[in-house]
């Protein structure tokens, strides 16, 4: 089964990324994101093919110290928990 997923926009309210920062971030929610349909599967409704015109994700909590992969993964994560109901 192909799955296309088109993020056009993704807002993060209070987080700050580097620019030089973005490829890596964007790597880490597309390998998160393609971990988590694989292990996880998407909804039946999904799955059978329908657009979905926004997902909001779930809150995410931070530490100051917390890097773009571990940023790209819990966006994933959050954003998977939309998809997937």
């Amino acid at each position: 089964m192909k799955i296309n997923i088109q993020i056009e926009r993704l807002i993060l309210d209070g987080i700050q990324v580097a620019p030089h920062e973005h490829p890596m971030l964007q790597a880490a929610i597309e390998g998160e994101l393609a971990r988590l349909m694989t292990t996880g599967g998407l909804s039946s409704e999904l799955a059978a093919g329908v657009a979905v015109p926004a997902v909001n994700g779930a809150a995410l909590q931070l530490s100051n110290d917390a890097g773009s992969m571990r940023l790209g993964e819990q966006i994933a994560q959050a954003a998977y928990g939309g998809i997937r109901k």
